[in-house]
């Protein structure tokens, strides 16, 4: 099951807007607007982070794709065999603070250089 999609863009103020207006007769609406540093993320979701913009990197290096794990050994796992099968390490299994208390993730780029994380937000 994918737990997040996340695009980058080159306008975050025209996204956003654009975004907000096309997801809402969907039932998504704007959850969360942070910046960070130079750049600004904007989570949209309906019941919780489902699709995020950024304006971090060019569009297309900062997309990625989250899929959901029920348990921390299965991220592990996710992590191992992408690692096996040719990904690059691009986060290592761990919790992640800053995006909740629960969240565990790994993170690896495939062979095109898309992140691809798995994350498991259970809380052991």
């Amino acid at each position: 099951m994918i737990d997040h999609l996340a695009l980058d863009v080159t306008d975050i103020a025209r996204s956003r807007a654009f975004y907000a207006a096309a997801l809402a007769p969907l039932g998504f609406r704007i959850l969360a607007e942070e910046r960070d540093g130079d750049s600004t993320v904007v989570m949209f979701g309906v019941e919780g982070p489902e699709f995020v913009i950024a304006d971090k990197e060019r569009p297309g290096e900062g997309n990625h794709v989250a899929f959901r794990a029920e348990t921390r050994a299965e991220v592990n796992a996710f992590h191992a065999a992408a690692l096996k099968a040719g990904g690059r390490d691009n986060g290592a299994p761990g919790l992640r603070d800053n995006y909740g208390p629960n969240y565990y993730a790994a993170f690896v780029l495939d062979p095109d250089g898309f992140n691809i994380e798995a994350v498991c937000h259970a809380a052991s």
